[in-house]
């Protein structure tokens, strides 16, 4: 159990005392609750872009017709799955519930192992290099391979094979599947579009003109998203000052007090699909005729 701390770094230097081979789930639960909330939860919405830039991903999505349709509660399902998990943990009843869940959409469509373990891939490097960019403080190394450890353990649950083993692994594998994947599928744009229009109605980007908050979240997509996505890149000032924003954003955090509470994702302003609550066992999409992807069975009822 984490104590309270009285400094400023006093939770980081907690933190790195920590074994990340056994404590990675509460390492992990800190720094999205309580030391990256904010920073934490943006990248890994910037994440969704890059899968959509992968043709076979973009294009099995906008076939699905749940994120271009219904935006808003597709996001909301991913997120509250995804939080249940963490929150309550994998051996819990919750946790595994919302495994369970989420095993079952995949487990509907023709989904690539290779496909499967690059999205995996952008929820440890994506995040890992906004904090370091963008975050009050960098990731300790301890953080860094907890957080590598956290999804390698959520991707076994999956059926993923081939997990990378280290977080240096997961950036080397998310780089050279870009490399090699990446490119334009109008499914992918469309679904790119959805997000984007929904993104701009977030807090704090609603209190801009629409225009404007479009153009400051593709101002943090790097040339080859944005170039993979069809989308114009921001002029270099724009780029500029979306940059200078997020670290004077960093600059104040790092002098703010010290956040004792954790970060809620349900109670999120973001979050506005369920106003009378929810059961992680009836989130997402419940397709009728189910077929196997490439992801494999482990033999874990939570597993594909």
């Amino acid at each position: 159990m984490l104590r309270t701390p009285a400094g400023r770094y006093d939770r980081r230097d907690e933190l790195a005392a920590m074994d990340p081979e056994t404590s990675y789930v509460e390492i992990y639960r800190a720094l999205a609750g309580l030391e990256f909330p904010w920073d934490i939860q943006q990248a890994l919405s910037l994440a969704l872009f890059r899968t959509y830039a992968v043709p076979s991903i973009g294009r099995l999505l906008a076939e699905t017709g749940e994120f271009t349709r219904r935006t808003q509660k597709r996001y909301d399902d991913t997120g509250l799955i995804l939080d249940a998990v963490l929150v309550h943990g994998f051996e819990h009843v919750e946790g595994r519930a919302a495994i369970r869940r989420m095993n079952q959409m995949h487990r509907s469509y023709d989904i690539a192992n290779d496909d499967m373990r690059y999205v995996l891939a952008t929820f440890v490097a994506t995040p890992l290099r906004w904090v370091d960019r963008w975050g009050w403080r960098p990731h300790t190394e301890v953080e860094r391979v907890a957080t590598a450890n956290y999804y390698r353990q959520l991707g076994g649950h999956m059926g993923i094979r081939g997990i990378p083993a280290t977080w240096q692994e997961f950036c080397e594998l998310l780089d050279s599947y870009e490399a090699r994947h990446f490119g334009y599928e109008p499914g992918g744009r469309a679904v790119a579009d959805a997000t984007l229009d929904l993104a701009t109605t977030f807090p704090p980007n609603h209190r801009a003109p629409k225009a404007v908050s479009r153009e400051f979240l593709l101002a943090l997509m790097d040339e080859h998203l944005l170039d993979a996505l069809g989308y114009r890149v921001p002029p270099r000032p724009v780029r500029a000052l979306a940059d200078a924003m997020l670290r004077a954003r960093a600059a104040v955090v790092r002098r703010m007090p010290v956040r004792t509470e954790p970060f809620s994702l349900p109670a999120s302003p973001s979050i506005r699909s369920y106003p009378e609550g929810y059961d992680v066992r009836e989130l997402g999409t419940f397709p009728a005729c189910p077929v196997r992807h490439g992801g494999g069975d482990t033999g874990d009822e939570t597993a594909v």
